[in-house]
């Protein structure tokens, strides 16, 4: 097999695999990033002889206005009709409502769901996938326990008894979907054959894909990013202008590395500068759903929650950044760090209601000098 890439190198894909021992691929999440990581992942398993051909996909069943479930139109016409229109999947994706049917046989587990259904998902599956199975999570947020915080992948890790990888990148998934070019960075712990097994699932000619072993890095990356879109939407609802939206986002990147180091010392600097450091900070503050609504929340002064205006905004889709927020500040206040995080800390705080949006630009003055 292939050599994983070290940070910064490009993966060449290998063509070679033993039929005997094709690997089977589920993708657990059928939303607007699950849609898009089935069609890239389709493609793959069509022309690596190393995968069986078909992708099956975990849809949370739901019945259209016509009166149609969303997995028989998905299987029918080729497309997530309602998270990602208008583009065809690959006819060897097949749509599943059945949690357990569409995991049984698969050793290659997809997860990319919303980050607070995954818990539950994970006790559904508990016992009922193969032993040798595989995990990578595309999913953006933590869980936090008494005990402290857990990251996604350390979740399904306990849960189901796997390992398991990430995948994170500056992906805004309509623009992969077309096929845009892009980049996106797995993170692994051990195991450079496993890594580089998921690199060749994802690479495409439009997605290239690097491997860094910082799990704990590059999940976080992809995890904090939306909390400083939040804070650039307020920026951008307010018309504060590009200066002081770069300085919110060079602001957001140093706490995002202080508070990952401060989790995990393990993390790497050279992490931040990859796909799923900075290049994703940027491209989520400057589009994505995080930084439209919170822009929207800001406009209305913040009067509309921001659980109303996702319900009129996003067509079902779910925001990750505020409650995300939420987390880190759960964290952040339990071991008392709030003042070494003012830029979290004022998020949350607008979110929730306590701060007006302009509040976004009065926290620097409580920037500790030390920091």
């Amino acid at each position: 097999m292939a050599p994983v890439p070290q940070e910064g190198e490009t993966v060449v894909q290998n063509n070679v695999g033993d039929a005997t021992h094709r690997s089977k691929v589920t993708v657990i999440g059928s939303g607007n990033w699950g849609s898009v990581a089935s069609k890239l992942i389709a493609s793959n398993t069509l022309r690596l002889s190393s995968f069986h051909d078909e992708v099956r996909m975990w849809v949370y069943e739901e019945t259209l206005p016509s009166g149609e479930k969303l997995t028989d139109v998905i299987n029918k016409t080729n497309e997530n009709v309602k998270y990602l229109p208008g583009i065809k999947l690959g006819k060897n994706v097949v749509a599943d409502p059945d949690l357990g049917n569409a995991v049984k046989d698969s050793n290659m587990l997809v997860f990319v769901t919303p980050h607070q259904f995954m818990e539950g998902i994970c006790k559904k599956l508990a016992g009922n996938i193969r032993a040798d199975a595989e995990a990578i999570s595309l999913v953006k947020g933590m869980e936090v326990k008494m005990e402290g915080p857990c990251m996604i992948s350390s979740l399904i890790s306990q849960e189901l008894g796997i390992n398991c990888s990430v995948l994170m990148g500056a992906n805004i998934a309509n623009e992969i979907a077309l096929e845009m070019f892009s980049e996106a960075t797995v993170g692994y712990r051990q195991n450079r054959e496993v890594a580089e097994r998921w690199v060749q699932l994802f690479y495409t000619p439009y997605f290239i894909v690097t491997a860094v072993q910082d799990v704990e890095g590059v999940e976080l990356c992809g995890t904090l990013k939306n909390v400083v879109a939040i804070a650039a939407g307020f920026v951008d609802g307010l018309d504060m202008g590009n200066n002081t939206k770069a300085a919110i986002m060079r602001l957001g990147l140093r706490e995002m590395k202080a508070f990952s180091k401060l989790l995990f010392p393990s993390v790497k600097d050279s992490t931040f500068f990859e796909s799923c450091g900075v290049a994703d900070l940027i491209t989520t503050c400057l589009g994505g759903r995080n930084r439209k609504v919170a822009e929207a929340y800001a406009r209305n002064g913040g009067k509309r929650s921001f659980d109303v205006l996702e319900a009129e905004m996003l067509q079902g889709q779910k925001l990750q950044g505020v409650s995300t927020a939420s987390e880190v500040y759960e964290v952040l206040s339990h071991r008392g760090w709030l003042e070494l995080f003012p830029l979290f800390s004022t998020v949350h705080e607008i979110s929730s209601g306590l701060l007006p949006p302009s509040a976004i630009v009065e926290y620097s003055e409580k920037l500790p000098r030390s920091f």
